[in-house]
Order: C-alpha cells, then sequence, then structure tokens
C-alpha cells in the first residue's frame, strides 16, 4: 500500500532563486518550487524593489514537498551543496542584502535541523571558511512576478541560466543522481 503524502513547506534564500529553484524542481518528493521574496518590510514588493536592495527582502524559494518521500535535513543538503554559504549577502556576481544565504523554518524541528545541520558542516570543516547562513523564523512568502516561476526551464539557452545554472543542475545530477525524479 503506498504511504501518504506528508506534506510541509521548506523555505530557503541562496542567492538568486532561478538557480535555486532550478535545482529543486529536479528532486523527488518536491511537489512545487516558487520563487518569491521573505523577510522584508515592503508589503507584496515588486522585484524592481527587491533589486534596489532597500526592502530587506531575499530572494527565496518556497518548496513544498512530500516528507515521506523526502526530508527536510535531505534538502539541505542540496541547499548547501549547490550555494556558497560562506559569503555574506553574495553569490558570485550577485551582491546585497538580497542575496543572502539564509534558511527560514516553519516550526521548531525544523529550526533544529537547521542549527545541528550547521554546526555538523562546521565542525567536519566542509567550508574553508565560516558559514554565514542565517536561520529565521518564516515570515510572510510573497510570491515573485510569473515570469520568474520555472525560469531556468523557460531560458536555458540564455546567457546567465548557461553559464551559471545549468553547472549546478550538472552538479545535482552527477551527486544526487538517487534522488531525482
Amino acid at each position: 500500500m503506498e504511504k501518504e503524502m506528508k506534506m510541509e513547506l521548506a523555505t530557503f534564500a541562496g542567492g538568486c532563486f532561478w538557480c535555486t529553484e532550478a535545482v529543486f524542481l529536479e528532486l523527488k518528493g518536491v511537489e512545487a518550487v516558487v520563487s518569491g521574496y521573505i523577510a522584508g518590510k515592503t508589503v507584496n514588493p515588486t522585484y524592481k524593489e527587491i533589486c534596489q536592495g532597500d526592502t530587506g527582502h531575499a530572494e527565496a524559494i518556497e518548496i513544498s514537498f512530500d516528507a515521506n518521500a523526502i526530508s527536510f535535513g535531505e534538502l539541505l543538503e542540496l541547499f548547501f551543496a549547490t550555494h556558497d554559504p560562506t559569503t555574506l549577502n553574495r553569490q558570485g556576481n550577485d551582491v546585497g542584502t538580497q542575496y543572502r544565504s539564509e534558511i527560514f523554518y516553519h516550526n521548531e524541528e525544523q529550526k533544529e535541523i537547521a542549527e545541528d545541520f550547521i554546526r555538523f558542516l562546521t565542525q567536519e570543516a566542509v567550508f574553508e571558511k565560516p558559514i554565514v547562513t542565517k536561520v529565521s523564523a518564516a515570515t510572510i512568502f510573497y510570491p515573485a512576478e510569473d515570469y520568474h516561476q520555472n525560469y531556468y526551464n523557460q531560458n536555458k539557452t540564455q546567457g546567465y541560466c548557461a553559464f551559471v545554472i545549468t553547472p549546478k543542475i550538472e552538479k545535482v545530477r552527477k551527486y544526487f543522481a538517487e534522488k531525482l525524479k
């Protein structure tokens, strides 16, 4: 008999949401990924406002996942493997607080798992520099404009996608093959 789905949310900010969305869409158990904005002071922010860097929001993704098919810890593993959690307010050429590394937890269990995972990565010296990823309570998540949703899959040949996102997708396919749809 098939297990009943146990739907949960995970919200991650790891730089440009086009990149993070694309890698999580590949995973078994991930039902949906929405690009958007979280943790700022502007109500219903726009991409243009976010890019100016003064709303306080992070570009983030909200992942709807079946916890019986993939765990929050497995999502964290992919999150840390596909962005640089050691650079403050930056991912590659994307610079500003909107590109920060942050995990937004939806319950105390997610908070504990995230903090334990960061401690583990630090103790094991997985990264050469200290991890700057923050762990914060989830606030209102505002979905980004429609043209940002599923951006990579609709724009694979665009320069940014080809040179920045495609290598991340290839890394996921190589190192996380058993977790792919």
